[in-house]
C-alpha cells in the first residue's frame, strides 16, 4: 500500500496581522493544504478573506507566522518573492482589473514574456492557457468585445499560463449568468491546480470545491467537508452566511472541525 505523505501545496503558519491604522485583521491563521485540493474559504464580509490571499503572494507582509507555497517561503528577497508570484495565481473579481492589452493573445502573453518566453514558446504557453479555458478561437478578438463571462475565462487564462502551483479565485462567480456560470465551473473542475476559490456564493462552493473553511473576525472558525459545513445551519447563521431560499445540504454535521 503507498503511504507517501501527500505534497503540500500550501502551508500557513501562526499568522498575524495588523492594518497601520490598528485594525487587527487575522488572529493566528493556521491552514494545510495538499496539491490539487479544492477549497472554498468562506465568511463574512471583513472576516479578512482579502487579507489572507495577499499573505499568499506577498502583497502583504510584516506580521508574524510564515507562508509557505510548494516548499517555498514567502519572503521580501527580490527572487523569492517574484517566484512565489508565479506560483500563487490571483484571478480578481472584475476580469477588466487584468485586461489591458489589445488582444486576448497579448494579455496571456504577457505574463510569460515577463519571465523571458519568446517566438515558439511563449505562443505555445498562450495556446496551452486559452485551450485550458475554451477561448482559443478568440485570441485576436480585443477583450473588451467579449462577454463578461468570457473574459472572465481570459483572465483565469492569464494566470494559468504562469503554471501556477495555487489558483486563486475571488468570486469566481459573481455577476454571471447561469451559462456562463455552468461553463466556468466545468472549466474549474478540469484543471489540475490547487483552487483556492473565495466566495459567498455557497451552492458555487459546494459544486466546486470537497472542502470548505469558514473565516471570521481573522481566525479559521470552522474546516471540514463542504456539505457539512452548509448542512449546519446554525454555523452559517453564526457567521452571516446564508444558503439561497428553498436550498438544503445534506451533510454529516458535526464531523468538521472548529479549531
Amino acid at each position: 500500500m503507498d503511504t507517501a505523505p501527500a505534497v503540500t501545496s500550501l502551508d500557513v503558519r501562526g499568522v498575524h496581522y495588523s492594518y497601520p491604522d490598528g485594525q487587527v485583521a487575522l488572529r493566528g491563521v493556521d491552514l494545510t493544504v495538499p496539491r490539487g485540493e479544492r477549497i472554498a474559504l468562506l465568511g463574512p464580509n471583513g472576516a479578512g478573506k482579502t487579507t489572507l490571499v495577499l499573505h499568499l503572494n506577498g502583497i502583504l507582509a510584516g506580521g508574524e507566522g510564515t507562508v509557505t507555497v510548494g516548499g517555498l517561503t514567502v519572503s521580501r528577497d527580490r527572487a523569492t518573492l517574484a517566484e512565489i508570484r508565479r506560483r500563487v495565481g490571483i484571478v480578481f473579481q472584475d476580469p477588466d482589473d487584468q485586461l489591458f492589452l489589445p488582444t486576448v493573445a497579448e494579455d496571456v502573453a504577457f505574463g510569460p514574456a515577463n519571465l523571458g518566453l519568446r517566438g515558439a514558446e511563449l505562443d505555445a504557453r498562450v495556446t496551452e492557457a486559452l485551450d485550458a479555458v475554451g477561448m482559443t478561437e478568440h485570441r485576436e478578438r480585443a477583450p473588451q468585445h467579449l462577454s463578461f463571462g468570457q473574459r472572465r475565462r481570459v483572465a483565469v487564462a492569464t494566470v494559468l499560463a504562469m503554471r501556477p502551483e495555487i489558483l486563486v479565485l475571488d468570486e469566481p462567480s459573481s455577476n454571471l449568468d447561469p451559462a456562463a456560470r455552468r461553463e466556468l465551473a466545468a472549466i474549474l473542475r478540469g484543471l489540475p491546480v490547487t483552487l483556492l476559490m473565495v466566495t459567498h456564493d455557497l451552492p458555487y462552493a459546494l459544486e466546486l470545491c470537497d472542502r470548505a473553511l469558514i473565516l471570521d473576525t481573522g481566525r479559521i472558525v470552522a474546516d471540514g467537508a463542504t456539505a457539512d459545513l452548509l448542512a449546519d445551519t446554525d454555523l452559517l447563521a453564526q457567521h452571516r452566511l446564508e444558503l439561497p431560499y428553498g436550498f438544503q445540504v445534506q451533510g454529516r454535521a458535526p464531523s468538521y472541525r472548529i479549531p
